[in-house]
């Protein structure tokens, strides 16, 4: 005998708990659906535009800093530049002074070692003042610059164009592209004709 009933029809079988599961769960209506597609569309913009907000907001600090970066270098190299200059505005005196002690050696006194000596130290202060970046002011032949000159003596004369520089009393120097100390010159200046 078959475990089936008699009466034509099949015994129902019983639901798995899958299939009961899967009964239970509310099927949404494609109202639902276009409304929970449309809510997530709206927190999508939403996350899209506070991500463009704090990117936007990134790349500002990321362009600020390296403004502030560079500006504290410059002002670094400035103050290294500012300090440097202050030294070698001491060391210009020193200069000087082996200038005008050189310039009172006797003729006869020039090949003396010693003297040599004293050229070869010139020399070599000479050669440190330029690898840190000092050079002379051209002076004597060029015309008359304030921001390179200081005009001491202002020297009545024809045989020279007016505002002329027709000799250097103390020799100026830059350091770069800034002046330490500017030339202290003569300066031609022709009668006005009357």
């Amino acid at each position: 005998m078959s475990d089936h009933t008699t009466n034509g029809g099949v015994q129902p079988r019983t639901k798995t708990r899958g299939e009961e599961r899967a009964d239970s769960i509310k099927t949404p209506s494609r109202v639902e659906l276009a409304e929970r597609v449309t809510a997530l569309e709206r927190e999508l913009a939403e996350a899209q535009a506070k991500n463009e907000e704090h990117l936007y907001n990134w790349q500002r600090s990321a362009a600020d800093f390296a403004n502030f970066k560079r500006r504290t270098d410059e002002e670094r190299a400035a103050v290294g530049q500012f300090s440097n200059a202050i030294l070698i505005g001491k060391l210009l005196a020193v200069l000087d002074d082996f200038d005008r002690a050189l310039d009172a050696v006797p003729d006869e006194q020039v090949t003396n070692p010693w003297v040599e000596g004293m050229e070869l130290v010139e020399r070599k202060l000479r050669t440190v003042l330029e690898s840190e970046g000092v050079t002379a002011i051209e002076a004597v032949g060029q015309p008359f610059d304030p921001n390179i000159h200081e005009a001491v003596v202002h020297e009545p004369t024809t045989e020279h164009p007016d505002n002329q520089v027709i000799g250097e009393l103390q020799r100026g120097y830059r350091l770069h592209d800034r002046v330490l100390r500017p030339s202290l010159v003569r300066v031609a200046n022709n009668p006005k004709e009357q």
